[in-house]
């Protein structure tokens, strides 16, 4: 009776701890399958990130003023020129200095 009690909590706690383990993605959160087939003005850009190395082909994530995200082709040329316009034209924010004691 001791013997099946230990086997069947010992079964219980393999399938509660491969559930979590199995719940976590191991892959890329952010990956481009498809690209966007036109070019988007650089004023309606706000920030951009480039895909997960993972990813299947690599790509950006244009985010627009209205929150959405906008897969591009790095390939491309306006893409290109657009990012190396981002990257002149970005400064860091304010820094906001705060004192813990």
């Amino acid at each position: 009776m001791k013997t099946s009690a230990v086997l069947l909590l010992c079964m219980l706690g393999a399938a509660v701890f491969s559930s979590v383990c199995c719940s976590r993605s191991i892959g890329p959160d952010n990956c481009c399958f498809k690209f966007y087939p036109g070019r988007i003005p650089e004023n309606r850009i706000d920030s951009y990130i480039l895909t997960d190395n993972r990813c299947p082909k690599p790509g950006i994530i244009l985010k627009t003023e209205k929150g959405s995200n906008v897969c591009v082709d790095p390939s491309q040329s306006w893409v290109k020129d657009l990012i190396q316009s981002l990257r002149e034209g970005w400064k860091p924010p304010a820094r906001k200095w705060s004192c813990m004691l």
